[in-house]
């Protein structure tokens, strides 16, 4: 779920970029200095990737956040993944966005065969 600011912040910022836009389809109707263009659409990819980006920082950091706390929980000491969670531990206020998708991939494997392990030994 998308916390309610965040959703209004990219809301508000989509509708300004929609704005944009719509100054875009307006220049080439008049015909303006294809330069002056296309610093509007510069500055409205920047703003796209910037909301873009909010969301993705929010859903994906939360996630692993939550992930990491539940495999740390699994993990009572012996597992055999001590090492290599609390490595991604450690590491999670420094992921950049582009590696937490393979963090949560590692993390939720890990988590899994900490899982089944627990089970097999009971």
């Amino acid at each position: 779920m998308i916390p309610r600011d965040l959703s209004h912040d990219i809301k508000t910022r989509l509708q300004s970029i929609s704005g944009q836009v719509k100054g875009i389809v307006k220049m080439l109707d008049e015909d303006i200095d294809p330069d002056k263009i296309l610093i509007q659409f510069k500055a409205a990819q920047k703003a796209l990737d910037k909301a873009h980006f909010l969301l993705l920082d929010e859903t994906y950091r939360k996630a692993l956040a939550i992930k990491i706390s539940e495999t740390v929980e699994a993990c009572p000491g012996n597992c055999g993944n001590e090492d290599r969670i609390e490595f991604i531990r450690k590491q999670f206020p420094d992921l950049e966005l582009d590696t937490l998708t393979a963090q949560m991939k590692e993390i939720d494997v890990l988590r899994k065969n900490i899982e089944k392990n627990n089970v097999d030994n009971g």
